[in-house]
C-alpha cells in the first residue's frame, strides 16, 4: 500500500500555498519550482483541487492561487480525495474480491487499516503541517548560526 505521486504532490503543493498565503496569490510556476514538481502536472492537479474548492484561482497580473478557507481547515484527508486519490490497504480495492472473486481471510484487516488511515489523515490540517515545517527551519537556522556544524539533521521541506 502507498500513497502515489498524485497525492503527495498535492499535499505538497497546498503546504507550499498555505506557507506563501501571505503574499497574496501564488503562481503554479512558483510553487513547481520550489517543490520541484512539473509546472503541468501541477495544473492538473490544482484543476482538481479547485473543483474540489479548496483553492480559488486569480486571474491576471499578480494572479495565481489561494487557499478557499483558512489552512486549519483544509485536511490531508480532503487534498488527498480532491486529487481522486484512496488510501487502500486492501488487494482488491475494497470490493471484498480479494481472493479468487471472494473474501480473503484478512480483509477486515486490511479495511481497518485503510480506515485508521483515513481516520489519521482527516486530522492533520494544512495549518499543523506548516507549523511542522517552520519549526524545522528555525532549528536548521539555530543550529547554523551557532557555528555551523550542528548535530541536528534537518531536511529543508518547503523552500
Amino acid at each position: 500500500m502507498k500513497l502515489t505521486a498524485k497525492g503527495r504532490y498535492a499535499v505538497t503543493a497546498m503546504v507550499d500555498l498555505a506557507v506563501y498565503q501571505d503574499r497574496g496569490p501564488i503562481p503554479l510556476s512558483e510553487i513547481a519550482e520550489r517543490q520541484s514538481i512539473s509546472l503541468a502536472y501541477l495544473e492538473q492537479l490544482f484543476a482538481k483541487l479547485k473543483r474540489s474548492r479548496l483553492v480559488e484561482s486569480v486571474r491576471g497580473p499578480g494572479g495565481g492561487y489561494c487557499l478557499s478557507r483558512d489552512s486549519k481547515e483544509i485536511f490531508v484527508a480532503d487534498i488527498v480525495g480532491s486529487v481522486d486519490e484512496t488510501v487502500d490497504a486492501t488487494r482488491c480495492a475494497g470490493k471484498g474480491d480479494c481472493q479468487g472473486g471472494e473474501m480473503c481471510l484478512t480483509h477486515e484487516l486490511w479495511t481497518d487499516l485503510s480506515d485508521q488511515i483515513h481516520n489519521f489523515l482527516k486530522g492533520v490540517d494544512l495549518a499543523s503541517l506548516v507549523e511542522k515545517a517552520a519549526t524545522r527551519r528555525l532549528v536548521a537556522n539555530k543550529a547554523t548560526s551557532r557555528g555551523g556544524q550542528s548535530s541536528i539533521k534537518t531536511v529543508q521541506v518547503l523552500d
